[in-house]
């Protein structure tokens, strides 16, 4: 399956999204592998099988190897950490001062350029819903060298890759 055909089982209500997710796929604001990286992180954390699918067939080509296995590790260990540190960040008190004790060593070697890794991380965190790894992740690619307009361009991405998802999993409630 490709993001065309992932485009037409989308409902006409969902017409918006077929729309954006035309225009991101060709955006140019990112770099190949940012941006294919973007919607391969998103997708996957999506939770969505034919999404998943559709994306990896249209986005894991361009990529190496390395990338993607990069792209689905920003979104398993983001998978991770959003809950553990959304846990922190809503309790407060001794939990943000105890250490986290979860491997995380993917974040500090991902096999691809640290700024996208940083990249598909902050992506997967607007979609988990992470205020913390938000920032974090958005002061990393910052100081990378990315620029207000990438950044949006990476959530926009995931904010459209979810939105397919979850029109996709209202069909056969509907």
């Amino acid at each position: 399956m490709s993001i065309e055909a992932l485009k037409e089982r989308l409902p006409d209500y969902a017409k918006d999204l077929r729309l954006n997710l035309s225009s991101l796929a060709s955006d140019i604001t990112l770099n190949e592998q940012q941006l294919a990286g973007t919607f391969v992180a998103t997708a996957i954390a999506s939770r969505n099988e034919e999404v998943t699918k559709a994306i990896i067939a249209e986005f894991g080509a361009k990529l190496s190897p390395e990338a993607l296995d990069a792209a689905r590790a920003a979104a398993a260990i983001m998978g991770m950490n959003n809950i553990y540190y959304r846990f922190t960040h809503m309790m407060g008190g001794d939990y943000t001062q105890m250490p986290a004790k979860l491997r995380m060593s993917v974040i500090a070697r991902p096999g691809v350029d640290k700024v996208d890794f940083e990249l598909w991380s902050l992506a997967v965190s607007a979609i988990n819903g992470c205020e913390m790894c938000v920032k974090s992740h958005e002061h990393a690619v910052r100081e990378g060298g990315l620029t207000s307009e990438q950044i949006q361009t990476s959530v926009r991405i995931a904010a459209t890759v979810h939105g397919v998802a979850v029109a996709l999993d209202a069909e056969p409630a509907a």
